[in-house]
């Protein structure tokens, strides 16, 4: 059986788990410790140098994944192509998860346009 470290913003939904663990053979899903989460889900849109911020994700990613686990990595994109660079060359398969999306419009009676959007899993891609 294998892990799924999570770098990514969010909570896995039911579906996600049921896929990794049917579809990937995950039987371990390892949040960010909460400091790297902040970190990773508030990545400063006008640093211009990130690389302080991967680097400690990476330093945490030696200490708790094995090559041939899987590291679920979506957010911002530079920082998302470091890390996938980083658990390709470590032996860890860099997935995202697809999903399909659908937008709902609602006219309300004072002419405005109020969207929803629902995002659903799909699958897990890995990156190549």
């Amino acid at each position: 059986m294998k892990k799924m470290v999570l770098i990514f913003s969010h909570v896995l939904t039911e579906k996600q788990i049921e896929d990794a663990e049917i579809n990937l053979g995950v039987d371990e899903f390892i949040y960010l410790p909460k400091d790297l989460q902040e970190k990773w889900s508030s990545i400063p849109p006008q640093e211009k140098d990130i690389s302080g911020i991967t680097k400690e994700i990476k330093n945490w990613l030696e200490e708790v994944a094995t090559k041939g686990d899987y590291v679920l990595v979506q957010g911002d994109y530079g920082a998302t192509y470091d890390l996938v660079n980083f658990c390709r060359a470590k032996g860890l398969k860099a997935v995202y998860s697809t999903t399909s999306r659908r937008a709902k419009e609602i006219k309300g009676q004072d002419g405005k346009i109020e969207i929803t959007r629902v995002f659903e899993h799909v699958i897990f891609r890995e990156y190549f």
